[in-house]
């Protein structure tokens, strides 16, 4: 199987334009320079690797996102860092034709390929619910993933059961990482994920041959170890106590902090305020709608997208949103006070060093 390197090269890619390509990477990685080589490397020697991207109960959204990737390109990742092998959504086979694809690649390379499942699994009724090749689509994913060498969870979906998993949850559709107990699997949640993380975490894994660092619930640290509140543009008015109040009122269009019609930005850990979407362009917040938390497990259960929140003390936001203008400016008042203060003490000392100087003798006595 050719390399991702030797595909750029038949298409006429430069070597230049094949190391800008391996920096962006690392930089979207959140790597160092010094990792451009080892991934130039690992590209230019590593044969493609397989992929079989199933889809369980889901809305397609994660594929459409990860087909408008802009850096790198998605059809770059696909047609020559990946071996697409099998995916109904995109692939031209259907029927026998698509299912006798999936079963000779899972065979072929055994043990070597990536799974990727955007969607979940229901499991009520013996997972009736949700059918793929005349079979249960949570029998499919558990016989494809007995042989996969590492998992990808897309989106909300395959993560944490999303909105398919919403109370009552009739269905019982359940997350990946509950149906399959014993391959490595790294969550990518989102609704969808955003493109630019999508294509990096498949960079990573064929790099490196493994996982990105993962926090305690299994995501990539990169891209979400930090909340959108940290990072995003609304946040010093957030801090000045400068907030929306009802739609469309002027603090909307002065672009205030959204937190008070129910942005949940100070809880969401995902990469929305940095990476953005649309090439870069935006993201919810920047549109002027509040964060819904769609990287966060039970977002679709946890009330209306616009209530306040009122269960986050740990970063004691709920309890000064009204009052923080006005702590903020007292904060300000008493550093002033502070600082005046210590100036006119250090004046204070400067005379008194004038009037009585130390002696030379060094005897530590004051004398004039």
């Amino acid at each position: 199987m050719e390399t991702f390197y030797e595909v750029l090269r038949r298409q006429g890619i430069t070597r230049r334009s094949f190391m800008k390509f391996c920096s962006l990477t690392a930089t979207s990685l959140g790597l160092g320079s010094a990792f451009t080589g080892k991934i130039a490397h690992a590209l230019e020697t590593k044969p493609r690797t397989p992929v079989l991207w199933m889809h369980g109960l889901e809305c397609t959204c994660c594929s459409e996102s990860f087909i408008r990737s802009a850096h790198p390109l998605a059809q770059d990742v696909v047609l020559s860092m990946l071996s697409l092998d099998y995916d109904d959504t995109l692939m031209a086979s259907a029927g026998a034709d698509a299912q006798a694809i999936l079963e000779e690649i899972q065979q072929k390379y055994k043990g070597n390929y990536i799974l990727a499942v955007e969607g979940n699994p229901p499991l009520n009724e013996d997972g009736m619910f949700c059918i793929t090749a005349g079979k249960p689509f949570v029998e499919e994913l558990k016989r494809v993933a007995s042989d996969a060498k590492m998992v990808i969870a897309w989106g909300a979906c395959a993560s944490y059961g999303c909105v398919q998993a919403a109370k009552p949850n009739p269905t019982q559709a359940t997350p990946i990482h509950k149906v399959i107990t014993d391959k490595p699997i790294v969550r990518v949640p989102g609704c969808p994920p955003i493109a630019e993380v999508m294509t990096a975490v498949v960079t990573y894994m064929l790099t490196f041959d493994r996982l990105p660092e993962l926090d305690r619930t299994g995501r990539p640290k990169m891209f979400y170890g930090q909340r959108i509140h940290d990072k995003c543009y609304r946040r010093p008015h957030f801090d000045a106590g400068q907030f929306v109040e009802q739609w469309d009122d002027e603090g909307a269009r002065k672009g205030y902090c959204l937190y008070k019609v129910g942005c949940k930005g100070p809880t969401t850990y995902n990469a929305c305020s940095t990476v953005r979407w649309n090439e870069g362009v935006s993201f919810p917040i920047g549109s002027g709608h509040g964060c819904i938390g769609c990287s966060e497990d039970g977002f679709w259960d946890k009330g209306s997208f616009y209530d306040r929140l009122t269960s986050i003390h740990q970063f004691g936001i709920e309890s000064n949103a009204d009052q923080v203008g006005g702590t903020v400016a007292a904060v300000a008042g008493t550093a002033v006070a502070v600082h005046a203060g210590l100036t006119a003490l250090k004046r204070s000392r400067v005379d008194h060093d004038k009037e009585f100087p130390v002696r030379e003798g060094g005897n530590g006595q004051w004398g004039k």
